[in-house]
């Protein structure tokens, strides 16, 4: 087996066990994919047409206003699911950017395919509303973490929750996405005891 469907089998029999004809029918979705850093997947207007599998590479959702002011929603890096998420399960136009920040390795299955799979099969059908419930669940706490927290609050627990991501990703896209300024962010990283 390819390295990249070992990682996705290791996530997926993690989170939700299939049973090996289960496991089998979701391999043969998925094909490799590869974007250079700085590469736009997808544009407001587009539907999302693919789910991704992040084999490596860091990727960002973003929002940016006509003004070019940008909102970071979130990051993916392996081993995880990427792709705007709700212009692919609406299939309607997407509101936001999908954009590589690194060069990126994917494996990627089209929406009609991954839709058909979870119609036909009740365990991969769980595992896809575990994982949306999930991705819900950290959407909705990251939304009271921007609306309540302070600066160095929102740092603290974003270095709680993933602190890898200092390494990761450049210091400007972490701090877009805690909702602060890159000079905050820059001081907090000075002061703050991790």
């Amino acid at each position: 087996m390819q390295p990249a469907l070992l990682q996705l089998q290791q996530l997926v029999q993690q989170r939700h066990p299939l049973q090996p004809h289960e496991w089998e029918a979701f391999a043969d979705i998925w094909t490799p994919f590869e974007a250079k850093r700085k590469t736009i997947l997808t544009r407001p207007g587009e539907t999302e047409r693919y789910l991704y599998f992040v084999t490596e590479g860091v990727q960002r959702v973003y929002f940016s206003k006509p003004d070019g002011k940008e909102a970071t929603i979130i990051f993916t890096y392996a081993p995880s699911f990427s792709g705007v998420i709700d212009s692919l399960l609406l299939q309607k136009p997407s509101e936001y950017y999908l954009e590589t920040l690194t060069q990126s390795s994917f494996l990627r299955a089209h929406f009609h395919q991954w839709q058909k799979l979870t119609t036909e099969s009740s365990a991969l059908a769980q595992f896809s509303n575990e994982a949306i419930v999930h991705a819900l669940s950290g959407v909705m706490h990251r939304m009271a973490e921007l609306q309540c927290y302070s600066a160095e609050e929102k740092f603290m627990q974003l270095m709680k929750r993933s602190p890898h991501v200092l390494r990761l990703i450049p210091h400007k896209y972490l701090a877009n996405y805690l909702g602060i300024d890159a000079t905050t962010f820059s001081k907090l990283l000075g002061t703050v005891r991790l």
